[in-house]
């Protein structure tokens, strides 16, 4: 017991960095710079989310996306967007070079756009990862949801949401006006000039040709204390941790009910700790909790311990509220909140949390029933637990005290194990064994 509660708080004081780098220090009123480099991927989601987190709850004035992708997975692209949406300070990307595929979908996500010089943005219909045609139930499906999911994005963000819905659907024309700015038959890919073109006194996307985003700020009329979030080797490895949620807790709650059963065995405390410190630790890398959701989880814990070491048979205020703690603070882990909404969760926050609490708990009975039917039975079960029956030989258990035994035995008295002594072996009494 007292070794699965040091295994937990070794595991913790393990996973805490000794430097964050990636928290970088923002000020109130600074323009955060985050960069969008390289594949649309799950990583990328995870940094994005944390940047998005650092920069809103230290009253940034202003996000700038630095972009520069083909584009990637659409899943993930539809996270992120939905992520951006939610961004309650001024929202800037910055197309440096390249903003295709699902790129392009994040884009209209933001609310202002500036183009480097020679830069392009579109071409976002969906196709397999084999580079391949979709099948055209799945694409006239993907087309028509990502339809109306860009053009409310578009319309949120202040963007045309025809010319939003053209970068994948080629059967979409612009027309602004009298104007057919883009016939259908193709999707719609912009280059810089095209993208700044007014008509009708308004640009068809991009707000001005930059080469930097020093240029931009100044173009924008934003404030020229710039702090840049970077992406860390952390959050490839957060991506997986929060993946594997359900089993990192399935782990921890095992290792855990073992730990209580085989009193004395050290592993499965730490097996149970390690799932747990991976489990907070990776969730905290991808900005889903602060380590506030660590101390209540080891509260819940040190209230479960009270009760079992020195109220047990007589209370159970400690322990219900320490299980309490506990859960809570597992599911607050997996919700993820950003700073501008409410402190309670919605449903749909909860969904996740309560899905992958649902399956570690289910998954967990299943194989303790499957533990508690066949581990007895076993040989490295036998290794760590005492057993009941008794040694094979004549039996003295209902022998009175006197006839048991020939030596001139007394409680109290003390002697020497000449062999293991569990569950039974020889030990020397003065000079008889």
């Amino acid at each position: 017991m007292k070794m699965f509660a040091i295994s937990i708080c070794v595991a913790f004081v393990l996973g805490l960095p000794a430097s964050d780098p990636a928290r970088e220090t923002i000020h109130k009123g600074d323009v955060v710079v985050v960069p969008v480099h390289g594949e649309v991927a799950p990583s990328l989601l995870t940094f994005l989310r944390r940047a998005v987190k650092t920069a809103e709850s230290n009253d940034a004035s202003a996000i700038v996306f630095d972009m520069n992708t083909y584009g990637g997975r659409l899943d993930t692209a539809t996270e992120i967007v939905n992520a951006l949406n939610q961004i309650k300070i001024p929202t800037y990307t910055f197309i440096n070079t390249n903003a295709g595929s699902a790129g392009a979908l994040i884009v209209i996500a933001t609310q202002h756009v500036y183009m480097a010089p020679v830069s392009a943005i579109g071409a976002a219909a969906p196709i397999l990862s084999t580079g391949e045609d979709l099948p055209t139930t799945a694409k006239e499906k993907t087309i028509s949801y990502w339809s109306a999911l860009i053009r409310g994005s578009a319309i949120k963000n202040g963007h045309n949401p025809d010319l939003a819905e053209a970068f994948l659907n080629k059967e979409k024309e612009v027309k602004i006006g009298d104007r057919v700015v883009h016939p259908k038959g193709a999707v719609l890919t912009l280059n810089a000039q095209e993208a700044t073109e007014k008509i009708k006194g308004k640009p068809l996307l991009s707000e001005g040709i930059v080469d930097s985003i020093g240029d931009l700020t100044k173009k924008a009329g934003l404030k020229d204390n710039i702090v840049r979030i970077e992406p860390t080797g952390f959050e490839q490895l957060a991506f997986w941790i929060t993946a594997l949620a359900p089993l990192l807790l399935l782990g921890g709650i095992l290792g855990a009910y073992l730990e209580f059963k085989i009193p004395g065995v050290t592993w499965p405390g730490v097996i149970s700790a390690i799932c747990f410190a991976l489990f907070f630790l990776g969730h905290y890398l991808a900005g889903l909790a602060g380590w506030e959701v660590v101390a209540l989880f080891v509260l819940g814990m040190v209230l479960v311990l009270i009760e079992i070491l020195f109220f047990a048979h007589s209370t159970i205020v400690f322990g219900v509220l320490g299980v309490f703690l506990i859960i809570a603070s597992l599911l607050w882990t997996m919700i993820d909140r950003y700073p501008q909404q409410p402190f309670l969760p919605t449903g749909k926050m909860l969904a996740i949390p309560l899905l992958n609490m649902f399956i570690a708990l289910v998954g967990a009975l299943i194989v303790i029933a499957l533990l508690a039917r066949y581990l007895p039975r076993t040989s490295l079960y036998r290794r760590f637990a005492l057993i009941d029956s008794n040694p094979p030989g004549p039996s003295l258990a209902g022998a009175p005290r006197h006839f048991a035994t020939a030596l001139a035995l007394a409680p109290g008295m003390q002697g020497t194990a000449v062999t293991v002594l569990r569950p039974s072996g020889k030990a020397r009494f003065a000079d008889h064994v």
